[in-house]
């Protein structure tokens, strides 16, 4: 491993337990066997141009979101189309689901926000608007925003998220801007199906329902997806999966998509529970299950990329993909007139390109020791871990609140999803109830590797069936998986000689 250490101010970076520590605020990883939004090197098939837009994107590479982080400005509460599982809340800093912000800013405290965590949070790439309402509706703050951040911080990418019904206005004033990924929320290709999602539209000074409606979106969403490919604009497709409504009909969706050039298909679960005040949460619609969801993304395999590490942020998220800093950010914390200091920023990425280098080394030989080893016939296996940030399990199992899952075979490891989990511990104690809920999280996966375990949840797994492992502690995942993987396959091999 690199020997490598910079100092960010109090942050101290180097290998192994050092690194722990260092990035404390998050992330994770995958080899270059997954797709090719989660590369850690450049695809064959990609050109530099979007490589170069990509690879310290989080939300556009599952590998770069484990060393980088996203901001969100809650600017655009404006909105021109009614969801039925959208309900844009304020004052809800406990629930984490797209639509929902604490603070409400004008673009001037969005630029001071911004300018703060970039001081605080060296990992940050990406500024996003995501809302509340539809960034691209609620246009002039948006681009006032864009404009006052870039002033400050040229390098920050710019993303904006919209169920695109105004984006064909803005195509041209987006190159303009250098913004160069965008993200659409579509989830249908159908009107007759669009109509039990969406009750209404605003459009042309006039709110148009039923299958008009969206007969209407659907022609404007995709005369935006073919306008931002055709300007170069990475555009990431986002579709609520709804059982029973538009569950099937995704497959469709994923195809069209790709098509007309998507870079990413991101099928994310319907959240409806009924206190957040949604027409399907309050009509008793459910969401999928994990295994639907699975099984849809499944069934879309060969179509468009699918994105599977997304944690479906607030429009106020701030840190790494599976944290939330943005209470830590809040107006009343933040300095009146902070100066950008980019010099943590620039230490980090020169800390990420040495890092990246040993851990695709890293990876590589372990890649080969196991093809030396183990049958290319072999079974395939998930392996949950704990992580805080880095690429390697460096987090103690108490402390996790979601697992992300690796599925590792004789080719290598790939990330397969995360699940989300209550943390163990609690005021420095365990808690059994707690644990059984874990456990529940787990199911289906027999090893979890850690950081660190205490005695007690290790028995309590090991009564359920689950082994946990600390012997790759702050080792990176991928070494950690595939030498678990040689020794499962050396024993299954024992057993049956």
């Amino acid at each position: 491993m690199s020997d490598n250490v910079v100092a960010l101010g109090t942050l101290s970076i180097g290998s192994k337990e050092s690194l722990s520590a260092a990035l404390a605020s998050g992330g994770c990883s995958s080899t270059k066997s997954a797709t090719g939004c989660g590369s850690k090197e450049k695809p064959e098939d990609m050109d530099p141009a979007t490589w170069a837009k990509v690879k310290d994107h989080p939300c556009y590479s599952e590998e770069a979101h484990h060393y980088f982080a996203r901001m969100h400005v809650s600017v655009a509460p404006a909105c021109n189309i009614q969801c039925n599982y959208c309900n844009r809340k304020y004052d809800c800093s406990n629930e984490s689901r797209p639509g929902v912000v604490s603070e409400r800013l004008t673009p001037v405290e969005a630029a001071r926000k911004v300018i703060a965590v970039a001081n605080e949070v060296p990992q940050l790439s990406v500024l996003g608007i995501a809302g509340p309402g539809d960034s691209a509706y609620d246009w002039l703050k948006t681009k006032e925003t864009f404009r006052l951040v870039t002033e400050q911080i040229p390098d920050i990418k710019l993303c904006l998220s919209s169920n695109g019904l105004a984006l064909p206005d803005h195509l041209d004033e987006l190159v303009e801007m250098n913004v160069d990924h965008v993200t659409i929320t579509i989830n249908m290709i159908d009107p007759e199906v669009g109509a039990q999602i969406y009750p209404w539209i605003f459009y042309n000074r006039k709110r148009i329902y039923g299958v008009e409606a969206s007969r209407i979106l659907h022609e404007r969403q995709m005369e935006a997806l073919d306008g931002l490919v055709a300007r170069g604009i990475l555009v990431k497709v986002n579709s609520v999966l709804i059982p029973g409504i538009n569950d099937a009909h995704l497959l469709e969706v994923n195809k069209e998509v790709k098509r007309r050039g998507a870079f990413l298909h991101n099928i994310m679960p319907l959240i409806s529970a009924p206190e957040h005040g949604t027409h399907f949460g309050l009509t008793g619609q459910r969401g999928p299950t994990a295994a639907e969801l699975l099984a849809v993304q499944e069934a879309c395999a060969g179509g468009a990329n699918l994105m599977k590490h997304c944690r479906q942020c607030r429009a106020d998220a701030v840190g790494l993909l599976g944290e939330d800093r943005g209470q830590d950010f809040t107006l009343d914390l933040v300095p009146e007139a902070p100066v950008y200091d980019g010099a943590a920023r620039e230490t980090y990425r020169d800390w990420v390109v040495a890092e990246r280098e040993d851990r695709r080394a890293a990876a590589e030989a372990a890649q080969a020791a196991t093809e030396a080893l183990v049958a290319a016939s072999s079974p395939k296996l998930l392996v949950a871990v704990t992580t805080q940030g880095g690429g390697r399990i460096n987090q103690h199992f108490g402390h996790a609140t979601e697992f992300q899952v690796f599925e590792v075979d004789a080719t290598g490891v790939r990330f397969a999803f995360h699940r989300r989990c209550d943390n163990y511990c609690v005021d420095g104690g365990g808690a059994e109830d707690r644990l059984e809920r874990v456990i529940a999280t787990l199911d289906g996966i027999d090893t979890v590797l850690v950081a660190k375990i205490g005695d007690c949840p290790r028995e309590g797994l090991a009564e359920a069936g689950i082994t946990a492992r600390d012997t790759w502690a702050h080792d990176y995942i991928e070494t950690a998986v595939l030498a678990l993987y040689r020794e499962k396959m050396a024993q299954k091999q024992a057993q049956s000689a």
